[in-house]
């Protein structure tokens, strides 16, 4: 779905109440921001997902971080890099 259809009154229409669109628009804004972040690690360490890292920094999985919004707080995930650990 691209932005011109989300915009369209069709979509709109599904929201009954301004809690139901405050919780959508929350949800998004949660989503686009763990994406954005996404896409800064794949910038940043100059290897792409599941792609091999010539160094010991690899990327180590999620952690959570609770963060304060114009909608609230909402806890996001947050992409991690760094040594793995090690195993025994």
């Amino acid at each position: 779905m691209d932005k011109e259809q989300m915009l369209s009154d069709a979509f709109l229409k599904q929201f009954k109440t301004g809690e139901e669109l405050t919780d959508f628009l929350t949800q998004l804004q949660k989503r686009g921001i763990e994406k954005m972040l996404e896409g800064e690690l794949d910038a940043h360490p100059g290897y792409d997902k599941h792609e091999k890292s010539s160094t010991s920094n690899a990327r180590n999985g999620y952690g959570t971080k609770r963060i304060k919004t114009g909608f609230g707080e909402s806890e996001i995930q947050v992409p991690r890099t760094g040594t793995p650990p090690l195993t025994r």
